[in-house]
């Protein structure tokens, strides 16, 4: 054998063995199932006459990681329910639907545990960009709709405890 052709045969044999090492297995991917584990009590009441207006079981989100996963890969949540986001700080919040399989109401609360504003019917998979539009310390987010049925109005305020 010619000392050319074997050079040939061993680039031939190291790329063969290259690629076929490189392979790509591909497999499903299961996404773990997160189910709502009830952290505290909210109520929520009306500003013009202290009415109680509702009261939810909640999940508070107040880690960094809590609070960047949010509501995302849940594919249900029930209207008794909803995620309390809880800040250091407080400023105006922008929030987005990445991941989040359920429409939302998104109720962004100030300092004073009083509505500033609302996001109704935030889409699902969206990531635009979801403003406050004012100082908020909390921010909490229910199912589709409730803002609507429950006729909250900004002013109205909250009041919740932990488990």
């Amino acid at each position: 054998m010619k000392q050319g052709s074997f050079i040939y045969l061993l680039i031939f044999a190291f790329l063969s063995i290259s690629f076929t090492s490189c392979k790509k297995e591909t497999k499903a991917v299961k996404q773990t199932e997160v189910t709502f584990t009830k952290e505290g009590e909210l109520s929520i009441f009306k500003a013009e006459n202290d009415s109680l207006k509702v009261t939810l079981d909640i999940e508070i989100a107040e880690t960094d990681f809590d609070i960047q996963t949010g509501l995302m890969y849940r594919d249900s949540m029930k209207n008794t329910q909803g995620m309390l986001f809880i800040f250091e700080d407080e400023r105006e919040r922008f929030f987005y639907m990445k991941n989040t399989r359920i429409p939302l109401d998104i109720i962004y609360i100030n300092a004073n545990k009083a509505i500033v504003s609302f996001q109704k019917n935030a889409k699902p998979f969206d990531e635009s960009s979801l403003p406050s539009g004012g100082p908020a310390k909390y921010v909490l987010e229910v199912n589709s709709g409730l803002v609507d049925e429950w006729h909250l109005e900004v002013a109205d305020s909250i009041v919740f405890n932990r488990k």
